[in-house]
């Protein structure tokens, strides 16, 4: 993994944790908190995804590796965050 990889996929984990959470507002855990849980999301789903065989091409550096990294980052992101938040909220309970 390179510098780059890792920047694309801390900025799209960003994007997709802070658009859970203006989407799903139930699951916000308000700007900063979504930012954070996305930008540990998108690394995290990017590592996941190239650790699944016949996907680690997708997450690879260079070129359309950029692309799987951002892809993978933006889902990892929101999916951390709507984790996060669901489980804020039943505590909250």
């Amino acid at each position: 993994m390179d510098w780059v990889g890792l920047i694309i996929q801390l900025v799209a984990g960003a994007v997709g944790g802070y658009g859970t959470g203006r989407m799903a507002k139930s699951m916000s855990l308000g700007t900063i908190g979504d930012v954070i849980a996305g930008l540990i999301g998108g690394w995290g789903g990017a590592w996941l995804v190239g650790l699944i065989p016949g996907l680690t091409g997708l997450v690879s550096g260079g070129g359309v590796g950029y692309v799987g990294q951002a892809v993978a980052g933006v889902i990892g992101g929101g999916i951390l965050t709507a984790i996060a938040g669901a489980i804020k909220n039943a505590t909250m309970k």
